[in-house]
């Protein structure tokens, strides 16, 4: 039923000035509206909802939205050069840019957004 429709993506934030800049300015996603409940982005065809939520807000532990790439190195230079920084953490080993590869040899690398929110760039084999 739903494997044929498009998916829109939801993001908390409780600072949508900060939210819109970094998605927009550093990101590249383009912005559509500001509906009063959240700011509306639109990913490469796919509506992504950075709603605004009251306090106290605890981002979640883990990624919640990432975007599959093509060279996963590139990529993650391209941002540092636009200031994001890439999460190191300690329980497996990444490369001097943060990128982990898996076992299969996938390929990922974590970043926060201003509300703390993890995501990811990655980059799959076959």
């Amino acid at each position: 039923m739903l494997g044929s429709t498009n998916i829109a993506a939801f993001i908390p934030t409780q600072d949508a000035e900060k939210a819109r800049a970094f998605y927009v300015g550093v990101l590249g996603l383009r912005f559509v509206k500001d509906d009063g409940f959240a700011v509306v982005l639109d990913a490469n065809g796919i509506m992504v909802r950075v709603s605004k939520v009251p306090p106290p807000f605890t981002p979640a532990p883990f990624t919640i939205l990432g975007w599959k790439v093509t060279d996963i190195e590139q990529m993650v230079k391209g941002l540092q050069d636009k200031g994001v920084h890439f999460e190191k953490f300690g329980f497996f080993e990444q490369d001097q840019l943060g990128i982990w590869t898996a076992p299969t040899g996938d390929k990922v690398a974590w970043f926060k957004d201003p509300d703390g929110n993890i995501l990811s760039v990655s980059q799959h084999v076959g």
